[in-house]
């Protein structure tokens, strides 16, 4: 009770910059926001009190949305897709009691900037005919084809959203005491309320022509609960159901590993919350959401890290955010029904924007193929052929890539004047050859070669072979042999 003076404004803060992001999400996948507000609340009060981490807000993430919308796609219906949830669910808990949560150190830093990247790509490309449209039933085919239908007041409210999210990340906001506490998106989405609610009044015309959000409303506990839909069970016989159980499962747990990674450094944690307890927790979340009619949980930095930056000290800070969710979908679903869906757009094209910012792909421009090329590698392999295909074409680039360097520095050949000297870096395999080869080949008649073979602990007999056929030609060509590696006869 010591920390409720800091956790009741953490909550409150968290809770603001999560309503919209919740119900931008569900919207986003082709879900009620309903569902979203439903994560949201599974995610603020079950997942917390099983999570290790004081500080960790879980709940719908912006990175699944493109596999939510892929999923329903190919399964046909959301039921059938909540028992894809449920199966995730069960598969997140079985890492956490195989302990495979201290593994999220293995995946390479490119291809997880990479399935970032690419998520923010594909949300900005989904959001923009939602920015635009009368309807909600126009996309990017009748945006080429030249028969969308544009709402001017919605691509006002989009614009109006986006430069408020710009206006709130410059410098100027950011000193202002006095606002800058105040989130972004619940800004940007109350100028939505308020232009709703004057064209309401003013222009019945533009009103029609501005899409929003539609919520139930409940009169009872009753209603609630009939609202929810529950998972097709009889759907287990598809095989396409386990596909995106295995691909929700393994996304989800690798976000909420590395959201828990960059929490870490946010507000360390002693000792550091177990990824594994973690992993167990996200499990239990998800099979909830499967079988109450939700979308899938994971832990999300950006809630996370406000909920660090406004001084929150416990896990009460998250139930409080968890709570106010759940009262304001219960009661204030009329209010809720003024948001424009072209105000939850602005939200995830700036978010998107923030996972794929154009710095980003310079940086790793900079840094050289070897980031560069798996970088681009999973974008585009996410791009076209969906997330588990894209993160497999990503590591394996990067495999490849690293085996290559590590072969070519195992072996390196130094001259001075009539001396080389011969260094093996790493042991040897029979893959080593050709690179050993071309390197002896460059050493001329009449010179002495020098052997630093120490780091190399072991050789494989094939190497050996080759060092030996050098060996004992060296003598008719005048080479002089130092530390040679192997015996001569």
């Amino acid at each position: 009770m010591s920390t409720l003076r800091q956790d009741i404004p953490a909550g409150l803060v968290v809770f603001l910059v999560a309503l919209p992001l919740c119900l931008g999400i569900a919207q986003a996948s082709g879900l009620p926001p309903f569902v979203g507000l439903l994560t949201g609340v599974i995610g603020g009060l079950v997942v917390t009190a099983m999570s290790p981490s004081r500080f960790a807000v879980s709940g719908p993430a912006a990175g699944l949305v493109t596999i939510v919308v892929a999923s329903l796609e190919t399964l046909g219906s959301f039921s059938a897709f909540l028992l894809a949830l449920v199966l995730a669910g069960v598969i997140q808990f079985a890492l956490g009691v195989a302990r495979a949560g201290r593994f999220i150190s293995l995946v390479p830093g490119s291809v997880i900037k990479g399935m970032l990247a690419a998520i923010g790509i594909l949300l900005i490309i989904q959001q923009i005919p939602v920015a635009l449209r009368a309807s909600g039933e126009h996309g990017w085919r009748e945006l080429l084809t030249g028969s969308f239908a544009f709402s001017l007041p919605a691509i006002l409210v989009g614009g109006s959203g986006l430069l408020i999210l710009w206006l709130w990340s410059t410098p100027f906001i950011r000193r202002a005491k006095s606002v800058n506490w105040i989130p972004g998106p619940l800004i940007a989405v109350l100028v939505g309320v308020v232009t709703t609610l004057v064209t309401q009044r003013v222009a019945p015309e533009w009103f029609a022509a501005l899409p929003r959000i539609s919520l139930p409303e409940f009169a009872s506990l009753g209603g609630v609960i009939g609202e929810l839909e529950g998972p097709d069970w009889a759907a287990w016989q598809n095989p396409s159901v386990y596909v995106v159980a295995l691909t929700l499962a393994l996304v989800a747990s690798l976000e909420t590993l590395l959201s828990q990674e960059a929490l870490n450094k946010l507000r360390p944690q002693h000792p550091s919350p177990s990824p594994n307890k973690e992993l167990r927790a996200q499990g239990v979340g998800n099979l909830l959401s499967g079988l109450l009619g939700a979308m899938p949980i994971t832990a999300v930095i950006v809630r996370s890290s406000v909920n660090v930056s406004s001084g929150a000290q416990s896990k009460l800070s998250i139930l409080i955010h968890g709570g106010l969710l759940l009262i304001c979908g219960l009661w204030f679903s009329g209010l809720l029904s003024l948001i424009p869906l072209a105000s939850l757009a602005a939200v995830l094209l700036h978010t998107g924007y923030k996972l794929a910012s154009p710095r980003l792909f310079v940086d790793h421009a900079r840094m050289g193929a070897q980031q560069f090329v798996p970088f681009i590698t999973t974008i585009v392999g996410i791009i076209l052929f969906g997330m588990l295909a894209g993160i497999g074409l990503g590591l394996a680039t990067q495999i490849l890539y690293s085996i290559y360097k590590s072969h070519r520095n195992a072996l390196q050949l130094t001259r001075y004047d009539d001396h080389y000297v011969l260094r093996f870096q790493q042991n040897l395999t029979f893959m080593h050859n050709p690179r050993l080869q071309n390197l002896l080949a460059e050493i001329p008649e009449n010179s002495v070669v020098i052997v630093e073979h120490d780091n190399a602990s072991w050789m494989d007999p094939d190497v050996k072979a080759v060092l030996a056929d050098f060996g004992e030609n060296a003598r008719q060509r005048g080479i002089s042999l130092n530390q040679w590696p192997v015996a001569l006869s």
